[in-house]
């Protein structure tokens, strides 16, 4: 039987805004003169937000998290609303999918504010059962409940749930959690390809795999 219960990562999974993250974060240490090293696009990939801005105040930066976060915020957020765009083959696939019957749903990190007007401006937002924020869980992609407690929201068990998502920690928690998890690439996670198939119940290179 094929699967048709799907809940889909929302950075680097649906959308290709890794970069933005990226250009926000290094804009806020560039602006503030703080050093950083070569590795720190592999350092705060996924970290997230908050992760990103406590790792910055180690570095030396004067500012408190909020204000970190409320920097870097105020410039996604236009990127969000105004530029970032679908990944390859993600329309066409997620399109196919709704009509095979599937039951389509995201969980992200990302909050409504920046997800929801994104979603609805590429023109995928209507295709969703759910879409959830973290924030609507009040807790992160590195609890195994938040998976559990979307399944029960999505009604099935959480089994019977395929997750999709970019990062490695994320798949490794929600295999935890006992969803059947498939890795995508993106190339902000292009160093842990062999891991994440060597975790993940498949991987795709391109959304229409899914096909």
């Amino acid at each position: 039987m094929k699967p048709n219960t799907y809940l889909f990562d929302f950075d680097g999974t649906l959308v290709d805004s890794m970069p933005t993250f990226v250009s926000a974060m290094l804009k806020v240490l560039n602006d503030y003169n703080v050093p950083y090293g070569d590795d720190i696009v592999k350092i705060i990939t996924p970290l997230g937000y908050k992760g990103s801005a406590e790792y910055f105040q180690t570095l030396g930066l004067k500012l408190s998290t909020e204000e970190i976060i409320a920097l870097v915020s105020d410039f996604a957020r236009r990127e969000y609303k105004y530029n970032i765009q679908l990944k390859g083959g993600v329309y066409e696939t997620l399109v196919a999918l709704k009509n095979q019957g599937a039951s389509l749903n995201v969980l992200t990190a990302s909050p409504h504010d920046m997800l929801d007007p994104c979603l609805k401006r590429v023109g995928v937002y209507e295709l969703f059962d759910n879409v959830w924020s973290c924030d609507d869980f009040s807790t992160t992609k590195a609890d195994p409940n938040i998976y559990k407690l979307s399944a029960e929201k999505i009604g099935k068990p959480v089994g019977d749930i395929i997750f999709l998502d970019d990062n490695y920690n994320a798949c490794k928690t929600a295999k935890s959690s006992g969803m059947k998890v498939y890795g995508v690439f993106d190339s902000s996670s292009e160093d842990y390809v062999e891991e994440m198939k060597n975790l993940t119940d498949k991987y795709v290179f391109n959304f229409k795999e899914l096909i």
